[in-house]
């Protein structure tokens, strides 16, 4: 743990904006508990977002009964937070550029989900939601407790009892 306290701060001392994106994408700043920068969040949520549709998408097509409601209400929920996102970008209030296509980690995913059937489908989408959610909570925590624009934080902190609950319910379909 220190050996990791002490990288992310020899990233944090390095100047520019790089530094802090650096110790974001690397997890360093989850490990730590820092807020990401609002650039960092904007793109990681839209990212979080984009990964839960289309991985839900295939899981409406693939899952098993469970799993469709589940992913139904993915879709339905991560769609209302994309626009919420963009409606706070394009009114001015916050600065950032969401993603306009999936990053490599999360379409690789989707590839490997896709080439799936059956029970293993379910299994490893709900694996998947597990994981992502679990990543989503801990971004948006971060970002509600010390995040820097007070309009996204409040955003942040008003998704978060969603994105926890999402992640207790993809717990649940785990254990099943």
């Amino acid at each position: 743990m220190k050996k990791i306290a002490l990288a992310a701060a020899a990233l944090m001392a390095a100047t520019s904006a790089l530094a802090q994106s650096a110790t974001e994408s690397t997890g360093v700043n989850s490990v730590l508990g820092v807020a990401p920068k609002t650039e960092d969040f904007v793109m990681k949520a839209s990212a979080s977002d984009m990964f839960e549709i289309e991985s839900s998408k295939l899981a409406l097509q693939k899952g098993n009964d469970a799993t469709k409601t589940f992913a139904q209400q993915m879709i339905t929920d991560h769609e209302k937070t994309t626009m919420e996102l963009k409606g706070l970008i394009d009114g001015g209030k916050v600065k950032g550029a969401p993603v306009t296509a999936l990053p490599e980690d999360h379409r690789e995913e989707v590839d490997d989900l896709a080439k799936l059937n059956g029970a293993e489908f379910d299994e490893e989408y709900i694996d998947d939601q597990v994981d992502a959610h679990e990543d989503a909570v801990d971004l948006f925590r971060r970002y509600a407790a010390e995040g820097e624009n007070a309009d996204l934080k409040a955003w942040a902190a008003k998704t978060l009892p969603a994105l926890e609950h999402h992640y207790k319910m993809a717990q649940e379909l785990d254990k099943s």
